[in-house]
């Protein structure tokens, strides 16, 4: 069994993401989670299925994201180069990594080839590279580096599709997608300062931690540091947690997606959490 997470740009028509759900069913995987976040603009899928059939799955959601997402109008916040933005395939051990990479490769080939889009790998399968480096400037920027031969898609056409753009394949192990809302009176400029100190490469440096301040504007203005944490070992959710309140009070958190269970190890009872839910409970196995 493999996981993917694929990134879908539509966060705000709920019925063009649940037809992209059921893609991903009728290409035989199983859908674990679906989370949706209209500030954003985007949705998160979790699958799990056999190798083979995720790869089906995949091809099978792409078809209907290029058909409902037209990237041409506006799309939120979130850093983004395609309607199905990002397609991680997903290891939950070591056992597992070889057939993720294997399978990762064979969906970059066929959204190449069936679905008509660049494919551009990250991670384990392109050295590291990293998915800020390709989605640094978005679409646009990515297009105009293609067009000046500093980047070329691993897999299909040569330039970006007309209204689904690109897509970003790799294999990896579990990463956790988390949420902090910091309380009143914080702004952006605070959540942007407090993302900047704490991700990798800041002044606290927390290791593998990607973080973007942002305000949501549906929410009554909302500052937000939004984080990526690569390994949930190294950095556990309540690390997190602690190193933005040291400079703001949090007033709320959220999970995007599934989280393994111990990524919540010695997480303080007392902060309330939206989506909270583990990999292990959706796959039906104990921690």
């Amino acid at each position: 069994m493999l996981l993917a997470i694929p990134n879908v740009s539509e966060g705000r028509d709920l019925a063009a993401v649940a037809d992209i759900g059921a893609a991903y069913l009728r290409g035989g995987a199983r859908l674990l989670d679906t989370h949706t976040d209209r500030d954003h603009h985007r949705s998160v899928h979790t699958l799990a299925a056999r190798p083979g059939v995720l790869a089906d799955a995949l091809v099978e959601g792409a078809r209907t994201a290029v058909v409902r997402i037209d990237l041409r109008t506006e799309r939120g916040m979130h850093p983004h180069v395609g309607a199905l933005d990002v397609a991680p395939v997903v290891f939950l051990d070591e056992a597992r990594r070889g057939a993720a990479c294997a399978e990762a490769l064979t969906v970059a080939e066929r959204l190449g080839e069936e679905v008509g889009l660049p494919v551009f790998l990250y991670g384990l399968l392109a050295e590291g590279r990293t998915r800020a480096f390709l989605r640094r400037g978005g679409l646009p920027e990515l297009t105009r580096r293609i067009a000046a031969g500093e980047l070329a898609p691993d897999f299909g056409p040569a330039r970006p599709h007309p209204t689904a753009g690109a897509v970003l394949v790799a294999a990896r192990p579990p990463l956790v997608a988390f949420n902090l809302e910091l309380a009143p009176p914080a702004t952006l400029a605070d959540a942007q300062a407090i993302a900047a100190r704490i991700r990798e490469g800041g002044a606290e440096g927390l290791p593998g931690v990607r973080a973007l301040g942002l305000e949501l504007t549906a929410q009554s203005a909302i500052a937000q540091v939004s984080t990526n944490v690569e390994d949930h070992r190294a950095v556990p959710l309540a690390r997190l947690v602690a190193a933005v309140a040291r400079r703001a009070p949090v007033a709320a958190c959220e999970l995007v997606g599934l989280a393994p269970a111990a990524a919540f190890d010695g997480f303080p009872d007392s902060m309330p959490i939206r989506g909270r839910r583990t990999l292990e409970e959706a796959l039906g196995e104990s921690p």
